[in-house]
């Protein structure tokens, strides 16, 4: 912008973020960011969508960095199942990202499609398509000049996108990659303004399930994401399963933080995680860490597979 901007941000916060990236146009991992991915799997892979094989609703709050001030808030809904009797799978999802003076909403529906490739595994092929709203709340902002016309037109802005994915899965293991948007968009953009450009994004997840017993099972897990302008970010996450009720792990953010999560199967239906981060960096000096908590519910347990998977 041509005149100087100050966010009620506190000055601290505009520094680190910008320094990670998350502000700064040219290294921002603009996505929203989450620890419990390995259950949300169709929120980064469209061709996730129906493959548990019933009607799975999720429900996501993520309040990161907390006690800095405007850090970002995500709340997550998404639903995705099996359609009928056919080779497709379908998803639907709405995520709310909050930022200092920024909102941000994004409704997206999936469509899979499943492939017995071998005895053992199917490949899904799978398109997104996104309706996103984004809005700057000029009211949290101290501008130098009030009057200037640059900030007179800030309605909220609709912006569509497309994306895809493949999904490699088995009952043990599964691999994908995607590009949950295609088209990179500008936010406000004209010949003298520009607040902001998101950027496609790259995801590769993999994981696998070891069964120790009929009571014990471990699944390792990874996410890596890629955009241009940034360090690449890879999650590496390690969960036990005991008993098909209790769950308990960790992951590493390779150079951000440490994550603990815990999950419990509460009945056939109802599941329940959390997951907490602690900051690695020198961000840890100025928050207290990061919540997540999720709640899923499957609907029709009379007639989905017997043993369902860990993923």
């Amino acid at each position: 912008m041509k005149r100087y901007i100050t966010s009620k941000i506190t000055s601290l916060m505009l520094l680190v973020l910008t320094t990670l990236g998350v502000i700064n146009e040219s290294a921002a991992q603009q996505d929203s960011q989450y620890t419990m991915y390995m259950y949300n799997t169709a929120n980064v892979n469209p061709a996730y969508a129906g493959s548990r094989e019933t009607i799975t609703a999720f429900l996501l709050h993520r309040n990161q960095w907390v006690g800095l001030d405007g850090a970002p808030v995500t709340n997550n809904f998404a639903i995705n199942a099996p359609l009928g009797d056919s080779n497709f799978g379908w998803g639907i999802s709405f995520v709310n990202d909050q930022l200092g003076p920024t909102s941000e909403n994004e409704i997206s529906a999936d469509l899979a499609y499943f492939i017995q490739i071998s005895d053992n595994f199917k490949l899904s092929l799978g398109l997104k398509g996104t309706a996103n709203l984004f809005k700057l709340d000029i009211n949290k902002l101290d501008i130098y000049n009030p009057l200037d016309p640059e900030f007179q037109n800030m309605d909220t802005e609709f912006s569509p996108n497309i994306g895809a994915g493949l999904y490699l899965f088995s009952e043990q293991t599964y691999l994908g990659v995607s590009v949950p948007n295609v088209f990179e968009t500008y936010h406000y953009n004209d010949n003298n303004t520009q607040i902001n450009k998101e950027k496609m994004h790259f995801y590769v997840i993999g994981g696998h399930v070891f069964e120790f017993s009929d009571n014990l099972k471990f699944k390792p897990a990874f996410l890596t994401k890629a955009v241009e302008g940034a360090p690449i970010q890879i999650d590496l996450t390690g969960n036990f399963l005991i008993h098909e009720k209790l769950t308990l792990g960790a992951s590493y953010r390779w150079d951000a933080s440490i994550s603990a999560l815990a999950g419990f199967q509460i009945s056939d239906s109802w599941f329940i995680g959390y997951g907490y981060d602690m900051e690695t960096t020198e961000l840890a000096n100025y928050n207290s860490g990061s919540h997540e908590i999720f709640l899923r519910y499957e609907f029709f347990n009379n007639n989905r597979i017997s043993d369902p998977r860990f993923f």
